[in-house]
């Protein structure tokens, strides 16, 4: 959907809050608290609906990212539409020059945006399956180890698997030791996996476990990147997507809100695809429990 399709159709909030009702209650409006469909429609205000069992009046943001926004929904779904199809993001400088609002309130709307592209219980991965490591972060400075490329550095890692012709996950992890890939392994990839493919980092034989049958390697150390069916070029493409994102639009992220993009990063790739993404990020925002600006901040 277009921003010409978005302004045309939702040009008020009645407009706008009559799709989030009929994403977040497909079968009519529920109250938030006690779930019953007794609920009716104030006349003197039409957003407003009132459950009479248990006296509560409510909104359909209520309890979602929406929840206490003074901003129009028509600017809600401007930002969202910006965010879910810019492939390598929309800064929240250029949502503030675009929705004419503060940064503050930009960084905010942003970040809710993001916590509902949260994936909540991802598929397994299955088939051929891609896994690698990168290091995002920080300006050459002296005695940080930021100045240093790949592993031994003082960045931030992160762990990417990918699917063939299929889902990505990123992580953030606080070290690539054999126990820690274990887990993201354990927690991502089926036991139907046909194999897994990683670099030859020392790493992965032991972190393998059940799958040690199934896993090649491609030997980087050697400058070896493709070998037959055997690299992980697939994945190293989402990490470079990654990187024109934190370099190109981002500019600077910070290590407590990294996987927050990250999570947005997977969100929007994995849907790429799709016709309706903008309707399913929508789908997801009403359906997100609510971020605080001080949990955000904390």
């Amino acid at each position: 959907m277009t921003l010409l399709d978005i302004t045309t159709i939702f040009s008020d909030d009645d407009r706008c809050r009559e799709l989030l009702e009929r994403l977040r209650w497909p079968n009519g409006p529920e109250c938030p608290r006690c779930k019953t469909q007794e609920v009716t429609r104030r006349e003197n205000n039409t957003k407003l609906l009132y459950c009479g069992d248990c006296d509560y009046q409510f909104t359909v943001t209520a309890g979602t990212v929406f929840n206490d926004s003074h901003l129009p929904l028509l600017k809600w779904f401007i930002a969202a539409n910006l965010i879910c199809e810019s492939r390598k993001g929309m800064s929240a400088n250029q949502v503030k020059r675009l929705l004419g609002v503060s940064y503050k309130t930009a960084w905010y709307l942003c970040h809710r945006i993001r916590a509902a592209m949260k994936e909540v219980d991802p598929e397994m991965l299955d088939g051929t399956v891609e896994m690698d490591e990168t290091y995002v972060g920080g300006k050459p400075r002296k005695g940080t180890g930021y100045h240093k490329r790949g592993r031994g550095t003082s960045k931030e890692i992160v762990i990417g698997i990918r699917q063939r012709g299929g889902s990505l996950r990123f992580f953030r992890a606080d070290d690539v030791k054999s126990k820690t890939l274990e887990k993201y392994i354990k927690e991502n990839i089926s036991e139907d996996v046909d194999v897994i493919m990683t670099d030859d980092f020392k790493s992965y034989p032991a972190a393998m476990g059940k799958f040690s049958d199934r896993h090649e390697t491609i030997n980087h150390s050697s400058r070896q990147y493709v070998h037959g069916d055997t690299h992980t070029n697939t994945v190293e493409n989402a990490f470079s997507l990654l990187k024109r994102g934190i370099f190109g639009t981002w500019h600077k992220i910070s290590a407590k809100h990294l996987l927050a993009y990250l999570d947005e990063m997977t969100f929007r790739f994995n849907r790429r695809n799709r016709k309706d993404l903008f309707i399913d990020t929508l789908r997801h925002m009403i359906t997100a429990p609510i971020l605080t600006f001080e949990k955000l901040t904390a």
